[in-house]
């Protein structure tokens, strides 16, 4: 309960203060979209705003919030110092016609541009 309030005030805050990405550098423009798989939900916009949703054990884990860097294939999303690292161990590829990237051990499908 603490961490979702947490995050709501946190998501409150970077709204007021309009913090904004740097945006999504050219060799990166494969991330964009939203991707998905059961458990897992992810946006990642043309300017860098990033929405994430895991449903994990009952409970559900939110992140929104502008993306502020890629750091290898991983990316860092938040503000002020709170921040979140997106561990991608597989990058956006196209397998039979099918989008997928692996984020923080879940292969997701990218089923928007």
């Amino acid at each position: 309960m603490k961490s979702k309030i947490l995050i709501v005030l946190f998501t409150i805050l970077m709204s007021a203060c309009n913090i904004k990405s740097p945006g999504i550098p050219k060799d990166k423009m494969n991330y964009v979209g939203r991707w998905e798989s059961l458990s897992m939900k992810l946006v990642i916009t043309k300017d860098g705003s990033v929405e994430y949703e895991r449903m994990e054990g009952g409970s559900t884990k939110s992140v929104n919030g502008p993306l502020q860097k890629f750091a290898g294939n991983n990316f860092v999303v938040g503000a002020l110092g709170i921040t979140t690292t997106f561990v991608v161990s597989k990058p956006p590829h196209e397998e039979s016609g099918t989008w997928k990237m692996t984020v923080d051990g879940e292969e997701l499908q990218r089923t928007m541009q």
